[in-house]
């Protein structure tokens, strides 16, 4: 039962920084283009540019953080397997840019690191969680 409780304190810890982090840089994208993408120095200068942030970063991201609570209150596993998803995909790209491009600035270094700890954060819960609904199922079944 213990350790029932912390898996669920792990799923809504993830959750919630994982929905409410995305959701932070949607709104920032949405009302501040230009200061999201000074936060990897890069000018906008023109209203593609900023509609283009508007809407990858911030309309897109809000679509995101919404699933994510979504599937969250549906269903609690793969609510952490789509976050593992997410946010490993992520950091496969920052991994992919480093091959391709060459290493990382201090940006893009600290976020590899939190989207890779995020990602096998929800990835271990979300093995528990599929265990335990295993173990669940096959003791019903025994009874």
């Amino acid at each position: 039962m213990k350790n029932s409780r912390i898996i669920d304190l792990a799923t809504w810890a993830i959750v919630a920084i994982s929905a409410l982090g995305t959701l932070s840089v949607s709104l920032m994208a949405l009302f501040d283009p230009k200061g999201v993408m000074a936060l990897v120095h890069t000018p906008l200068d023109n209203t593609d540019a900023y509609s283009s942030v508007r809407g990858v970063f911030g309309g897109v991201g809000i679509t995101l953080a919404a699933i994510m609570v979504w599937v969250f209150r549906r269903d609690r596993t793969a609510a952490m397997g789509f976050i593992s998803l997410f946010w490993g995909c992520y950091a496969f790209c920052r991994a992919l840019t480093i091959a391709v491009d060459g290493p990382l600035g201090a940006f893009g270094n600290q976020w590899i690191g939190i989207e890779t700890t995020l990602a096998l954060c929800a990835l271990v819960v979300y093995g528990l969680r599929r265990r335990a609904a295993t173990t669940h199922y096959l003791t019903a079944m025994a009874h």
